[in-house]
């Protein structure tokens, strides 16, 4: 039997979004989005929790070294994340609407990128205390 075992590391950052879909006019974008569409910005301070699943390895007892995670989740994520406007500072965002949904993905992509893919990543972002993404999803 397999003693896959999930270990999880929680962060925070501050990050000003848009929500605005170019291809519409202002009333529509104002009908979807609400305030989120204001064209001055506004912010919101993510919480982010990165899960991985593995198997303990014999010689350390880790799915995966925790500081390294936090090294990663640090160096790729908050680094670029960070105290940023989404739609200005980030090219992930230049033709992308920075959703909670589309944010988690892309936070997802980056990790996904540095974490051995015999161990199984997730990730969940709240925008709000009650709004949140998870990806992949269950």
């Amino acid at each position: 039997m397999d003693k896959r075992v999930s270990v999880y590391r929680r962060e925070h950052f501050n990050a000003a979004h848009r929500l605005h879909n170019p291809a519409w006019d202002d009333a529509k974008n104002n009908i979807v989005f609400g305030k989120c569409n204001n064209p001055n910005y506004h912010g919101h301070n993510y919480e982010m929790e990165v899960k991985v699943t593995g198997v303990p390895a014999a010689d350390t007892g880790f799915v995966i070294d925790l500081k390294f995670l936090s090294d990663i989740i640090k160096e790729e994520i908050l680094e670029k994340l960070d105290h940023k406007n989404l739609n200005l500072d980030l090219p992930e965002f230049a033709k992308l609407n920075p959703t909670v949904e589309n944010i988690v993905i892309v936070i997802y992509n980056i990790l996904r990128s540095k974490i051995d893919t015999k161990m199984d990543l997730q990730v969940r972002l709240y925008e709000t205390p009650r709004n949140f993404a998870e990806y992949p999803a269950e």
